[in-house]
């Protein structure tokens, strides 16, 4: 046998022996520990959220307002998950993300309104990372999702300025002339800006854009009409005809930037055209106040499986 040969083979050889060798990351163990870490942190914030708000919730008070109907909690609950399971819509149209990531959406939007706006995104950012097979990061397409989000919602406020304060009129919306005329200027200026850039601004393909806007859209005009059924299912008296009516007003009001005391202002509104004074006032208070207590039901059941099982977080 000659020497290329022997040599040959000795290569193929240690090819072999190479290949049957499982190749780990050496740094696997430190980006765990970071995790479990940062999930422990996360679990502690979301407990310490917990603490300071439960404080302020007159729970006794807020269930004997509750009506005995279980079409009430039914439309409550899709109500409260709506902006979960539309993203998960949306993202398994995408990733083809799995009944978990249900779950990972949920606390993004608990970890938005009990900590801080947007610490959810970059949460299921990392989760996608590591539990969807992806052929790049999965930046591009979370940052997509939350600023059409937005666009969304900006364009139904302009609509709605524009079909509602000629009818109404402006005095009689209670809005200042001054502050609306800058609110709109600011919405059109951002779409604007948006559009313009939309190459830069924007990671996803158009047919994928126009997907996530169409599913943004429907969430938008389902949540304002459960909205309004849950406000009937409490007063009743009142037709499900005018709740619909306020219930896009309340939509209009709080979307406007540059608006003070948005909550105030629109019970105000809602005091003048119905009446019920008490009544109205009861009512935002039960609803923000079962919204609230979600939050802190899934918001410690969620911190307290992290704590017991930090590694599996991680």
């Amino acid at each position: 046998m000659s020497d290329t040969t022997v040599a040959l083979a000795s290569e193929i050889t240690v090819i072999d022996a190479a290949a049957a060798i499982e190749l780990k990351p050496q740094d696997r163990g430190a980006h765990r520990t970071r995790n479990a870490v940062f999930s422990i942190v996360l679990s502690l914030a979301v407990i310490a959220a917990v603490l300071h708000e439960i404080g302020g919730v007159n729970l006794p008070r807020l269930l004997s307002m509750v009506p005995a109907s279980i079409t009430f909690w039914l439309v409550f609950w899709v109500y409260y998950l709506m902006t979960p399971a539309s993203e998960w819509l949306i993202f398994y149209k995408l990733w083809q993300i799995p009944p978990s990531g249900f779950l990972a959406l949920l606390r993004k939007k608990i970890y938005n309104e009990l900590l801080l706006g947007y610490l959810g995104e970059a949460y299921f950012y990392t989760w996608a990372r590591r539990r969807v097979s992806l052929d790049a990061a999965p930046f591009g397409a979370v940052k997509d999702v939350a600023i059409l989000s937005a666009m969304t919602g900006n364009g139904v406020t302009m609509a709605l300025l524009v079909l509602m304060v000629p009818f109404l009129g402006v005095t009689q919306l209670g809005l200042d002339s001054r502050p609306l005329a800058l609110s709109l200027g600011l919405i059109l200026g951002i779409s604007l800006i948006a559009m313009v850039f939309r190459r830069r601004v924007f990671t996803l393909a158009r047919r994928d854009l126009m997907m996530i806007t169409w599913v943004h859209l429907a969430r938008i005009v389902l949540s304002t009409v459960l909205l309004a059924v849950l406000w009937h299912l409490v007063l009743r008296e009142v037709p499900l005809s005018w709740w619909l009516y306020l219930s896009t007003l309340r939509l209009l009001v709080s979307r406007l930037p540059l608006i003070p005391n948005k909550d105030l202002l629109f019970a105000g509104v809602a005091v003048v055209m119905l009446g019920h004074e008490k009544d109205i006032g009861e009512l935002m208070t039960l609803l923000a106040g079962l919204i609230l207590v979600a939050h802190l039901v899934f918001g410690g059941v969620i911190a307290i499986n992290d704590l017991a099982n930090p590694e599996k977080r991680a």
